[in-house]
This record gives C-alpha cells, structure tokens and sequence, in this order.
C-alpha cells in the first residue's frame, strides 16, 4: 500500500522536529561550553582554526574571486594574506559571540582600556543621537564583530529597536535571545509585520538599526566596488516615510584582535527626488558607498565569502 502524503508529510514533519531539536541541543551545549571558557583563548584557537579550516571549503574560492574583482591591482599573495585574515576573524567572531554580553566598554574610557573603545567626536555623536528626542536610523555592515553595534547602542542607553534574523532552529534562537536580552536594546526579527513595528518605534521619536550589506533579491540596484549588486530598500524607505536622519555606524578589530573601536558617521546626506522626499534608489547607494570607504580600509574584516554580487 501506498502511504498516503498526510502521513509522508507527518513523518517528514516528525522527523525534521527531532533533528532541529538535536541540532538546537548541541549549538546551545556549545554555546554554553564557549561561555565558560576564557573569551580571548578561545577566540585566539577559533581565529587559528578557521584560517586552516577556511581555504579547505568552497566559500573560499568565492571569496577568492570576489576580492580578485574588487581589487585587480592586488596580487594573488596579496589576496589569499586578506582572506586569511577574512577567515580569522570569522573564527573570532563565533568565539566572542556567546561572551558577548559581557564586553566592557567605560564612559568616559580616556585611557582606552575598556574591550569596546571610541574617540571623543563619537561619543559626542552618540550623546547627541540619545538626546536630540528626533527618531533616526542607523545602519552598519558585516565588519569585524558586527554584532557589537546593538551592544554599545544600549551602554549608551540609546533607545533602539534592532532587526536581526531568527535562527530557523527554535532552541538556537531561544539561546541566543537569552544571550543578548537585556544587553542589546529591543529586537525584531525579520517578519512579515516587522516594517510596521519598525515604523511605530520611528513614528514614536526612537531609533531603528540594521544591517545593510548583504544580497537582496528584489532590492535596488547599486554599484558596490565598481560591480552591480542588489541592495534591500528597505532603511531607505522608512527614511522616506518618517523623513528621519541616517547615520552609519562600524566596528573595527583593533591590532590585538580582542578589542575593538565604535565609529558612528555624522548624518547621511540623503538624495531627494524632484518633490523633496527622500530618492530609495539614491539613498541606497549612498549607504553602499559609506560601507565600501569601510571595507577598502579594512578588508580583511569584511565577509567576502557570501554571494554579494550574483
């Protein structure tokens, strides 16, 4: 007898369930393994173990290319010392991630000896974007340890709404929630409600943040290193709705590969169209643009191993 596809879907289903449940049992064992272990140790191996693991897998073929593309003057010696370090900084980023919440960042930090440290123009922009009462959006990249900038927005007590996307494993999700909360201002995952929650929080006087530098399908077109690329509209469009101010804000791995520094850019000047509302397409490559000025200082910090141009 033939199984009817009720039942095939409910074995698939069963069967999905205990995987996701082992998978989700085993990242927050890790998890919780990696946060009781000394944080710069373990980032130290981790950094170690991806620059052998990483030139073994596909992705760094792509990334290969994709820096080839982005800088033709750069040797090939050049280009595989840049993805060595792209590589070490992945490992650190997974090693950092479950001690996240416990990064110290001092204010005021005049000796710089915190883990998280910022020049005294940056700390003004900050003090000036929590106390001016005007809603803002802020946007950053996958640069070194890109999930520093909810971190420091809530040491500053900046009122902020974050987007982030949800782990597809619950218990993962779960885990890494419980990591972040309380640390991390409030966040939204990627949903189908969540341009109107981001929307209220704006509409409300408060401050929207997200991630920007990763392929979109139905985006807007932009030059990213000479090359067109898709980009999601989506920060440029709520700009244009509640007509608000843009700012940038990255994180830059220090010498020591431990500690980092916070930038925070003076606002974005957005392109307008002929009746004055903020350009979607135009304000995007702005962004773009801002964001390539930080990945040609710092390449090595960027993840050239995803698909940004297809």
């Amino acid at each position: 007898m033939i199984p009817s596809r009720a039942l095939v879907h409910r074995v698939r289903r069963h069967v999905k369930a205990g995987v996701d449940g082992a998978l989700g049992w085993l990242a927050v064992g890790m998890l919780r393994t990696i946060r009781a272990t000394n944080r710069k140790h373990m980032a130290d191996f981790a950094g170690s173990f991806m620059r052998t693991l990483g030139p073994r897998l596909k992705e760094h073929k792509l990334g290969r290319a994709n820096l080839a593309a982005a800088f033709p003057e750069k040797s090939p010696t050049e280009i595989e010392t840049i993805l060595r370090g792209v590589w070490d900084n992945l490992g650190r980023v997974a090693a950092e991630f479950a001690h996240i919440d416990r990064l110290q960042m001092f204010d005021p930090d005049p000796q710089e000896i915190g883990d998280i440290v910022y020049s005294s123009e940056v700390d003004k922009r900050f003090r000036q974007l929590r106390c001016d009462g005007k809603p803002a959006l802020v946007f950053a990249a996958h640069l070194a340890n890109w999930e520093l900038p909810a971190l420091i927005a809530a040491k500053y007590r900046l009122d902020t709404t974050v987007l982030y996307r949800q782990p597809n494993i619950a218990a993962v999700s779960d885990a890494i929630i419980q990591i972040r909360k309380g640390s991390m201002g409030t966040l939204v995952p990627t949903s189908l409600d969540a341009p109107f929650k981001l929307l209220r929080v704006l509409e409300a006087g408060g401050h929207v943040a997200m991630i920007v530098d990763q392929h979109y399908v139905n985006g807007v077109d932009v030059t990213f290193f000479g090359r067109r690329c898709k980009a999601n509209p989506f920060l440029a469009r709520l700009a244009r709705h509640v007509d608000c101010p843009i700012y940038g804000t990255r994180i830059i791995r220090l010498p020591d590969r431990h500690r980092f520094r916070v930038d925070l850019t003076e606002a974005i000047e957005a392109p307008r169209d002929a009746d004055g509302k903020i350009d979607i397409e135009g304000t995007m490559q702005a962004i773009t643009s801002v964001v390539e000025g930080w990945v040609r200082e710092y390449p090595e910090q960027w993840l050239w191993v995803h698909r940004r141009w297809r």
